[in-house]
């Protein structure tokens, strides 16, 4: 028997590595939803609303390279389109399957459920078409051919794509046969350019530093960034959005960058190197220190995915991966100047037992509590700029949504991120304000036997929020006064270690407890309404830089 539509879109999927789905259900996409119940290589992961549902792909393919999420049409797909456009920012491949009525329904352009009542069938399709790469409604006469373009496009751009099922051709028998369609390679000449434009400036420089970012991560060619590295001798430092790319715990690393707000040692060392190699890096908001990083153009090299840019010259059609081998068998190591001081650990977590808990001996606990390997997920907001400046243990990943920022993805990514973990250990640290967002989704930790450590940071409100606008005091700034530390077991995690916290003393029983627990653990942390990291406090000051420029 030959495959249906939707049967032959999840064998594809299955061979390039999907093997959960997120998802809610709905009627439109009823079909969609049972092949993927009853597949055997791929599991459905329920979600509690669609939003979360895309949000745990993107956790998920943060960790598994790749990811899937199902709505139904119209209401299902437009909530999750948020999570979607996060997905598109961040540079992950999602493959968004939905549902859609049944073809005569659309003919007829029937007034039905999940529309808008005008009879109209194709709108949200194209409401879905700037955050996604590309899209198509999958029919048998184009299922096996639009598969392919649409895998390739997702691999090739590291972005979302859209794929759509009219219910009653779900169901029907795949016509036609399609090849995947390959990789992209470099343009030789424009490689062998490009090589030789790399070597003849980092050839004149006394002094050189690396900023591998993101996208070497997303592409999966960590291996080949550390390798050209390695093989050249680069120092390298991180911004923000782009740590733990790389492992810290190794000599060449130099520090967090962060422009003029951070750490200026780093950014002495970084903006007076004679060549700044660029890797896979964006120059944004956050990662530029609210644009106070002030690179020259004319002593930079960025390498982008598909292109690389030396001293203003741009050399297209040339695939990071290709380059990054030829400059590790090409490039000569050399003896660059390194810092003149060792990177350090955050300051040691002081305090006596009875004090109350503050940003300063609050995230220096953090960072000790990690340990190898750990997968931290940190909510966007004071959490994250603090976490940011923690040295991280070998094999330990730093997940945060830097760009697109939408508060609430941390909670329903770590549940996607400890889907796809294999033995790893998941670190949520989140603060309350985004908690309330996407709370529920705890319960699938539960569900699924999962198994993190979340923190759930309490200072009475919008902290960040605070700290930006005009008036920190003003109404929207607060929040409904919730027991977070009760959550787990009202959402169905009856074996979890919990504890409120407002003393060091209560803060370290609750860690050590946690640290040697079998089980799921949620460790509510009280502070001042104004313990704020470091970070915070510079945006506080540079408003004008992170707004004006």
């Amino acid at each position: 028997m030959p495959s249906t539509v939707i049967q032959h879109v999840l064998n594809r999927l299955h061979d390039i590595g999907v093997r959960h789905v997120f998802g809610v259900p709905g009627d439109y996409a009823f079909p969609v939803n049972d092949a993927i119940a009853q597949h055997p290589g791929i599991e459905w992961i329920g979600s509690c609303n669609e939003l979360n549902a895309a949000y745990s792909a993107d956790g998920y393919a943060r960790i598994h390279g790749i990811g899937a999420v199902c709505t139904t049409y119209g209401v299902g797909e437009l909530s999750a389109i948020n999570g979607i456009a996060g997905a598109y920012t961040e540079h992950l491949p999602l493959f968004h399957l939905v549902g859609m009525p049944k073809m005569p329904v659309q003919a007829h352009h029937s007034l039905v459920h999940h529309t808008l009542g005008n009879g109209e069938f194709d709108l949200f399709r194209k409401m879905s078409e700037p955050v996604v790469c590309a899209s198509a409604i999958m029919t048998p006469q184009n299922a096996a051919a639009e598969t392919e373009r649409l895998i390739a496009a997702a691999l090739y751009h590291r972005r979302p794509v859209y794929m759509a099922f009219p219910a009653d051709l779900a169901e029907m028998p795949v016509v036609g046969e399609a090849h995947p369609i390959p990789a992209p390679a470099s343009d030789p000449a424009q490689l062998k350019a490009a090589v030789r434009a790399v070597s003849d400036m980092l050839g004149q420089a006394d002094s050189a530093c690396a900023l591998p970012g993101i996208l070497t991560e997303r592409s999966g060619l960590g291996a080949e960034l550390q390798g050209f590295l390695d093989a050249t001798g680069l120092p390298f430092a991180t911004m923000m959005a782009d740590k733990g790319v790389l492992d810290e715990d190794q000599p060449a690393y130099a520090g967090m960058y962060d422009g003029k707000l951070m750490n200026e040692s780093v950014r002495r060392f970084v903006e007076d190197a004679d060549v700044v190699v660029i890797v896979g890096a964006l120059m944004h908001d956050f990662n530029s220190g609210a644009f106070t990083a002030h690179l020259d153009p004319g002593r930079t090299i960025s390498i982008c995915h598909h292109h690389v840019s030396v001293d203003g010259m741009t050399y297209q059609s040339v695939e990071m991966k290709d380059l990054l081998d030829a400059l590790a068998r090409e490039l000569p190591r050399k003896q660059w100047p390194r810092p003149t001081s060792e990177v350090s650990r955050m300051a040691p977590a002081g305090g006596s037992a009875g004090d109350p808990i503050t940003a300063e001996n609050l995230y220096p606990r953090w960072e000790s509590f990690l340990k190898p390997d750990d997968i931290l997920v940190a909510e966007t907001g004071t959490v994250s700029m603090g976490l940011a400046f923690a040295r991280l243990p070998r094999g330990a990943t730093f997940q945060n949504q830097t760009l697109w920022g939408s508060i609430g993805w941390a909670t329903p990514a770590a549940v996607g991120a400890a889907v796809a973990a294999d033995g790893r250990r998941v670190v949520l640290i989140t603060g309350e304000g985004s908690h309330q967002l996407t709370a529920q989704e705890i319960s699938q930790f539960g569900r699924y036997g999962l198994r993190p450590v979340v923190f759930v940071l309490n200072n009475h409100g919008y902290l960040i929020e605070r700290m930006l606008c005009k008036h920190p005091d003003i109404a929207y700034n607060d929040l409904a006064n919730w027991r977070y530390s009760e959550l787990p077991k009202a959402l169905g995690c009856d074996d979890w270690f919990t504890a409120r916290v407002s003393t060091l003393a209560e803060l370290d029983r609750a860690m050590e407890a946690a640290d040697k627990a079998g089980t799921g653990c949620c460790i509510e942390v009280m502070t001042d309404t104004y313990a704020a990291p470091p970070l915070a406090h510079q945006l506080h000051d540079n408003l004008e830089t992170l707004y004006s420029t």
